[in-house]
């Protein structure tokens, strides 16, 4: 039996009505499969809160004036379904299933592709890291993490089946780094540099004191 990954589906925005309704902002494009009466999400919640490590059962998924509210098993008062707001819901997942639209990919699968601009490798997708504004692909390049917004302006490319992304990043992202890099390496040169100097004129103060020593004393006039 293959291993299980998990996908993140959803994140709980805010309390609806006083009957433990909860606004749902949806990161899936199948809710129809992933929303259905007895789906379990795991709950990615702070460790204070009385949900970490639990998980939640959905009853029903409803859209109220464009945004889909959800009710959950056991969530019955306002009180109960504003503890769970920010909660992220995760599903479990066959990593090696693939979603049916073509050109189309779970976030999972990108930790680990190679990452292209003009041509040349960069690096390579470490992780996707959720934010709330957007996703952004973490990418290692230089030994260095850089983010890169995970929009199609920057990442117009992802093949899975050649494992690599293309992205198209805007001026500095990661020349930035190159240049810090640039310069470390040229300030470690300097301070080698400022050292073999340091060491050369010790040297050849060291060299003329020994001389100063080792010449003969004048001989004395009468």
């Amino acid at each position: 039996m293959p291993a299980r990954t998990q996908l993140r589906v959803g994140r709980l925005s805010r309390a609806h009505g006083l009957k433990g309704a909860i606004k749902v902002e949806l990161y899936t494009d199948d809710p129809a499969r992933r929303f259905v009466p007895g789906a379990r999400f795991a709950l990615q919640v702070p460790t204070s809160s009385k949900w970490h490590g639990k998980s939640i059962e959905l009853v029903e998924l409803r859209v109220y004036n464009g945004s889909p509210v959800a009710f959950f098993a056991g969530v019955d008062d306002r009180t109960e379904a504003e503890s769970l707001v920010k909660a992220v819901l995760w599903v479990e997942q066959d990593p090696t299933e693939l979603p049916e639209e073509p050109d189309a990919w779970y976030v999972h699968q990108l930790a680990g592709l190679e990452v292209w601009r003009d041509g040349a490798r960069i690096g390579r997708v470490v992780r996707v890291d959720a934010l709330p504004a957007q996703d952004m692909l973490i990418v290692e390049h230089d030994g260095a993490e850089v983010m890169v917004p995970f929009v199609s302006a920057i990442v117009p490319e992802v093949d899975l089946r050649a494992g690599r992304v293309v992205v198209t990043p805007p001026p500095g992202l990661f020349e930035e780094l190159e240049a810090e890099a640039d310069e470390a390496a040229a300030a470690d040169e300097q301070v080698e540099a400022d050292a073999a100097a340091d060491a050369d004129e010790a040297g050849q103060a060291d060299a003329a004191e020994a001389a100063d020593t080792e010449a003969p004393a004048d001989p004395a006039k009468d």
